[in-house]
């Protein structure tokens, strides 16, 4: 299945040609202020299989141990579609709210929960962490 994802004014898209690897919850002070909402929800796909097109910027910011995570963002309408980070660089993550299809897989993992609102509630079998999920 091809999923496409765009922003308010339509001038920045991504598409991706596979399902998402992960969908993620995410309550971090970092995707708070990246997106102006309690709680996010996040697809993860492999780096390769998403294909960006359209004007858009890049905002560089720090992140744990000494790496820097990209925000890809619109100039025009400010909707950041899009981002990946220096710990998982063949990995792009897209905003799940971006696709508007009301049948997007649901989360399976909520991470930086220590961080979360009391009134978020998830569907039910989803993976629960206190902060961030480690991987092998």
């Amino acid at each position: 299945m091809v999923r496409r994802a765009q922003c308010q004014c339509g001038g920045f898209t991504a598409t991706a040609a596979t399902e998402p690897g992960l969908v993620m919850a995410c309550h971090c002070t970092w995707c708070q202020r990246r997106s102006g909402v309690p709680v996010t929800i996040n697809a993860y796909f492999k780096k390769d299989d998403v294909r960006l097109e359209g004007d858009y910027k890049v905002f560089e910011r720090a992140a744990p141990e000494g790496r820097k995570l990209y925000n890809y963002f619109c100039p025009t309408c400010g909707t950041t579609l899009a981002w990946r980070a220096d710990l998982r660089p063949d990995v792009l993550a897209v905003a799940a709210g971006c696709f508007t299809d009301k049948n997007f897989p649901p989360p399976v993992v909520s991470m930086w929960e220590e961080m979360m609102c009391g009134w978020v509630t998830l569907p039910e079998g989803t993976q629960h962490f206190p902060r961030a999920r480690h991987h092998a």
